[in-house]
């Protein structure tokens, strides 16, 4: 189901959205709502290292586009000269996983002609959201300044709301195009979660680095995807993204938080054609 979203009337505000209940840890738990969920990061993990392998002669991995730790990519090309750039910011509410476990979603974008990186950045609590901002901006600075073509930035969850960042007017960077996933656009809710322990979100940071609360940047085209089988505050929040940027939504029926970005790996999907629409 997409729906195009008319322009707001008024952006989201920093409130808890309504739920079933009064928890909000239970509104962004996945996995305890997710069948067999435990089973899917090792998955991920084995399906990545494969692609890898498989792809050893046209990929560079580990290359560094700034001075942190995990300040690294992991960068895939097609077999002819890349048409662009496909940049993949991964999630684990911005303290969990990195690039190696995401290697596999490259393999729709490679098919369809574009390059394709997924990012490392510093997780919480080593750096605030802020700063992760400012990383991922940095890498796809390297990356425009290394493969020509129209850029194009996805995420999913809190990679979905680092994607999203990049298309914020307050950033001035090469991206022609973002795709957020399952995105936390609003981060407002986020302080109530015990998760906040770790990620130490606040007002002020939740104000300056919402998507939601922040326009999108003039001449950069976006879409925002979830699956229809989410947590409802997933739903929400990227219903919220929708209606702020006055963008299209899609909604993908029978997906869920942890399967929802598999459309990535086929070059025939709708999640593809979301990715590159345009382009």
């Amino acid at each position: 189901m997409q729906q195009a979203v008319p322009t707001p009337h008024q952006r989201p505000t920093a409130v808890t959205p309504a739920s079933p209940w009064p928890d909000p840890d239970r509104d962004y738990a996945n996995a305890a709502f997710i069948p067999g969920g435990s089973a899917y990061p090792p998955r991920w993990s084995a399906k990545a290292a494969t692609f890898r392998a498989a792809r050893a002669a046209h990929s560079q991995l580990d290359l560094a586009y700034g001075p942190g730790e995990r300040q690294k990519l992991d960068l895939f090309l097609p077999d002819s000269p890349p048409r662009g750039m496909v940049v993949f910011v991964h999630g684990g509410y911005w303290h969990l996983f990195d690039k190696s476990a995401w290697s596999h979603l490259a393999a729709g974008p490679l098919a369809l002609g574009f390059g394709v990186a997924c990012l490392c950045y510093t997780l919480a609590p080593a750096a605030r959201l802020a700063e992760m901002t400012v990383e991922i901006a940095a890498g796809c600075r390297f990356l425009a300044a290394a493969i020509p073509g129209p850029m194009v930035v996805t995420g999913h969850s809190a990679g979905g709301h680092l994607a999203a960042r990049m298309g914020c007017d307050d950033l001035d960077l090469p991206v022609r195009r973002v795709l957020a996933i399952s995105p936390l656009a609003e981060l407002g809710p986020l302080i109530a979660t015990t998760m906040n322990q770790t990620l130490a979100i606040d007002a002020e940071e939740a104000a300056r680095e919402s998507p939601a609360r922040l326009k999108l940047r003039p001449g950069v085209s976006a879409h925002v995807w979830v699956g229809g089988d989410e947590r409802p505050a997933f739903l929400w929040q990227a219903r919220s993204l929708a209606e702020s940027w006055a963008c299209p939504w899609t909604v993908e029926p029978g997906r869920h938080h942890f399967d929802v970005v598999e459309g990535l790996e086929d070059a025939t999907s709708p999640l593809c054609a979301a990715l590159l629409h345009g382009l």
